[in-house]
């Protein structure tokens, strides 16, 4: 079990490594991502069809296959 001690000292180690500001700044982007998740969790309407990203998906994968194929010589 890991105790406080180890946790404080843990804390300075990655204070020490990342800054104050950048863990900050980890902290609000780690915030913001559960809260969407949580939102999209709540509200699975407002999300975009599987089949929308699917059929979209396959399109790309064409377009940039087609762009990659050398023409022919007759």
């Amino acid at each position: 079990m890991i105790g406080w001690r180890e946790l404080l000292i843990l804390l300075v180690i990655v204070l020490l490594i990342f800054g104050a500001k950048r863990l900050r700044n980890i902290g609000e982007d780690l915030g913001g991502a559960v809260k969407g998740f949580k939102k999209g969790m709540k509200d699975p309407e407002q999300l975009p069809d599987a089949s929308d990203r699917t059929s979209q998906g396959e399109k790309r994968a064409e377009d940039a296959s087609q762009d990659r194929v050398p023409p022919r010589d007759p």
